[in-house]
């Protein structure tokens, strides 16, 4: 397992990611690189979406959210 620091963390396949709803997601390619921003459209996959923005800065009062993103449920 190899992780980023402003990227996803790639895994050796093939790889199955347990949601928390309790979904199961399965990919049986050779490397996955799996989203840890959750901006992906793919998501649990990274989709390479934490490229188009970068890290807010956080504060004590902030959640660490760009202002143009919306809260996830």
């Amino acid at each position: 397992m190899v992780v980023n620091r402003e990227g996803p963390i790639l895994v050796e396949g093939p790889v199955e990611v347990v949601g928390d709803d309790g979904t199961t997601t399965r990919s049986d390619r050779f490397v996955v690189a799996i989203c840890t921003c959750r901006r992906s459209r793919a998501y649990p996959w990274c989709d390479t979406s934490h490229r188009r923005r970068k890290p807010a800065e956080s504060r004590p009062d902030d959640d660490g959210r760009q202002p143009e993103e919306e809260p996830r449920p």
